[in-house]
C-alpha cells in the first residue's frame, strides 16, 4: 500500500486539520472533529446536516457552506458517525428554524441519525437518499443505496432553506427531488481502505464491477471490460429505464469518479452518457463533471440524472459557496 500517511489512526484527524485550515474563511471545526459547520451560520433559517463514514470526499463536508450544509460529521473510514457527533452538530448550527438531516439509505447512517433525532432539542425531521439503481439491496442497506444522488439533494434543499423555505417545504422538495434522481456506478479498480492496506476486492486487469458501490459493494455482476461507449449504454439504460420520464424532460447529467479516475475519462463518459440519454428523448440542461462522491482511490465512475423543473432548476442556479462547490 502506497499513500501519504504518518499513521493509519491518525488519518482522518490530520486530514481534518488540514481541510479546516485550508477553507477557514468557509468552515470550522466543532469540538474533537466531530463535525465541520459553516464559519457564518443563519438562526434564522432551517439547518442542513449531513454526514457518514469517511473516504467519500469531498462529501460531506466539502459541501459545507452558503447554499448547501451547515454542517457534516465526519465517521471513520467507511462507517458511520456517531449519534453523539450528530447531536453535537445539530446543536451547535441549529436556530428556531430546526433542524433536517439528510441521510444516505445504508443501515448504519439511518440508526445512528435517528437516535441523534430522538436525542436532538428542538424540531428535527429526516430525507434519506436512496438513489442507486444497481441493486435493490447490498451489504451496508435495505434497499437502494444512497449515492451521488445525495449531492443534488444537498443543493437543491441547500439552495430553499437559504432562501427561507420552512422545514416541512425542505422535507417535501427534498423527498421530491430524491424520488426524481437515479444513479448508478462501475468500478475499475478496488479501493484501499488505510487499515486494511489490501485492496477491498480483486479485479483481473480484464474485468470490471459492473453496480458497483461507494464503499467497493458488489454490484449487478462482474464483466470483462468494455468500451466506454458500452458501458455508459448500460448505465444509461439502468438510470432512464427506472426513472420512465416523458420524452423532452429535462435534466441533470452528473458524471462522477470514484477517486482513481483521470478527468479526461470523466469528460469522456458524460458526452457518451448525454448523448445516449438525449437518444432517449431527455434533455440535459445542466450538467456537473468531476470526483463528488468518492471511494478512496478506486477507479471507476458514477452516473446520476435528476429531473428537472422550473423550480429545481433555479435552486440549482442558486449561488453556492462551499470547499467543493462555487458558483
Amino acid at each position: 500500500m502506497k499513500k501519504f500517511i504518518n499513521a493509519v489512526d491518525d488519518v482522518l484527524a490530520e486530514s481534518l486539520d488540514g481541510f479546516a485550515a485550508a477553507h477557514a474563511d468557509i468552515v470550522a471545526l466543532g469540538s474533537e472533529r466531530k463535525f465541520v459547520r459553516r464559519r457564518e451560520l443563519n438562526p434564522k433559517k432551517v439547518a442542513l446536516v449531513s454526514g457518514g463514514g469517511s473516504g467519500h470526499e469531498p462529501l460531506h463536508a466539502g459541501f459545507v457552506g452558503h447554499g448547501m450544509l451547515d454542517a457534516a460529521c465526519p465517521g471513520q473510514v467507511f462507517t458511520s458517525p456517531t449519534p453523539d457527533q450528530i447531536v453535537e452538530a445539530a446543536e451547535a448550527v441549529s436556530g428556531d428554524a430546526g433542524v433536517l438531516f439528510i441521510v444516505k439509505n445504508y443501515a448504519g447512517d439511518r440508526m445512528n441519525f435517528e437516535m441523534a433525532a430522538e436525542i436532538a432539542e428542538g424540531r428535527t425531521a429526516t430525507i434519506v437518499t436512496d438513489d442507486d439503481v444497481a441493486v435493490e439491496k447490498s451489504t451496508y442497506s435495505t434497499g437502494r443505496r444512497g449515492v451521488a444522488g445525495t449531492l443534488i439533494v444537498e443543493k437543491t434543499v441547500g439552495a430553499a432553506a437559504e432562501k427561507g423555505a420552512d422545514l416541512k417545504t425542505c422535507v417535501a422538495l427534498g423527498e421530491r427531488v430524491n424520488a426524481r434522481t437515479r444513479s448508478m456506478g462501475v468500478a475499475l479498480t478496488s479501493c484501499t481502505v488505510p487499515a486494511a492496506g489490501t485492496p477491498t476486492f480483486a479485479l483481473g486487469e480484464d474485468e470490471m464491477e459492473m453496480g458497483v458501490g461507494i464503499h467497493g459493494e458488489p454490484g449487478r455482476r462482474r464483466v470483462k471490460l468494455e468500451r466506454a461507449d458500452a458501458i455508459a449504454s448500460e448505465m444509461t439504460a439502468a438510470i432512464a429505464g427506472d426513472l420512465a420520464a416523458p420524452a423532452g424532460s429535462e435534466a441533470l447529467l452528473l458524471a462522477n469518479g470514484f477517486g482513481g479516475t483521470p478527468t479526461i475519462e470523466l469528460y469522456l463518459m458524460y458526452n457518451a452518457a448525454r448523448r445516449m440519454l438525449e437518444q432517449r428523448g431527455l434533455r440535459i440542461a445542466r450538467s456537473l463533471v468531476g470526483s463528488y462522491v468518492t471511494s478512496l482511490d478506486m477507479a471507476g465512475c458514477s452516473l446520476t440524472v435528476s429531473l428537472l423543473d422550473a423550480e429545481t432548476t433555479a435552486l440549482w442556479d442558486a449561488p453556492v459557496r462551499t470547499a467543493a462547490l462555487k458558483w
